[in-house]
């Protein structure tokens, strides 16, 4: 991490849908305002885009993909959406997760090979919710180790991926404060962004989330008292931090 840049991040905001069944993302642009905030004080040069469609979506991550990454550290994506496990929902209809990972392959994209490539999905993966599980002793915790994940995505070295949440599940998001996820996502990167690597940072994130944070909803008993937990997959072939370089990030 030691270029004259840090590197672009992109940031899409879906609030308005076309579809009537897809409700309003009440709170999403407090999770843009967040995120946008921390990452400029991480060194990067942020766009933001709010309520694109499938087609405008595509097209900027594809012209992202085709720039001079040469003396940038790396990427950022973040998309704050409805979504489906393998698909995301722009305000037309809905596009697959490869789509936006694909474009910054090294086949594609070889100014950013050997770089991170970093995306941020806060979006739900499916309907399930998770009623969470009363531990009978503090700290005791069994894991349930099966993979869910039944998509193909590419298989590059250096992609990280966070997900707010794990394959066939919901994301909760507050409509006055902003999502679970993206809120301790900021928080732990403007207290420790440049102190802990990103993948120590995204295990406090998970922990903060999962034993912090419960839904509200006692007239639905369906929507009351659900937990989140927040997923990574990480292809990363080093530690990765965002310590500024001896001269700084422009």
């Amino acid at each position: 991490m030691s270029h004259k840049f840090r590197g672009r991040a992109l940031i899409f905001n879906n609030k308005y849908f076309e579809q009537q069944q897809l409700p309003t993302r009440e709170g999403t642009d407090v999770d843009m305002e967040s995120l946008s905030k921390v990452l400029r004080q991480m060194g990067f040069k942020v766009k933001e885009y709010t309520d694109l469609t499938r087609r405008a979506i595509i097209r900027k991550i594809n012209k992202a993909g085709m720039k001079d990454h040469s003396e940038c550290d790396c990427i950022l994506i973040a998309i704050l959406s409805h979504g489906k496990m393998g698909s995301l929902q722009a305000t037309d209809t809905d596009y697959p997760l490869e789509s936006i990972l694909s474009p910054f392959t090294i086949e594609r994209c070889p100014t950013l090979g050997g770089k991170p490539k970093i995306f941020i999905i806060q979006a739900c993966q499916g309907d399930h919710k998770d009623p969470g599980h009363q531990l009978l002793e503090p700290g005791c915790i069994e894991a349930d180790n099966n993979c869910f994940i039944s998509y193909r995505i590419p298989l590059q070295p250096d992609f990280l991926i966070a997900f707010s949440t794990i394959p066939g599940f919901c994301s909760w998001r507050n409509t006055v404060e902003g999502s679970w996820f993206i809120q301790n996502l900021c928080e732990e990167l403007s207290s420790s962004g440049k102190i802990r690597d990103i993948l120590t940072q995204l295990t406090f994130v998970a922990q903060r989330v999962a034993f912090n944070y419960e839904s509200f909803y006692p007239i639905d008993l369906a929507l009351h008292q659900k937990k989140q937990i927040p997923c990574t997959m990480s292809m990363l072939t080093r530690i990765l931090y965002f310590r500024d370089n001896e001269t700084g990030h422009e």
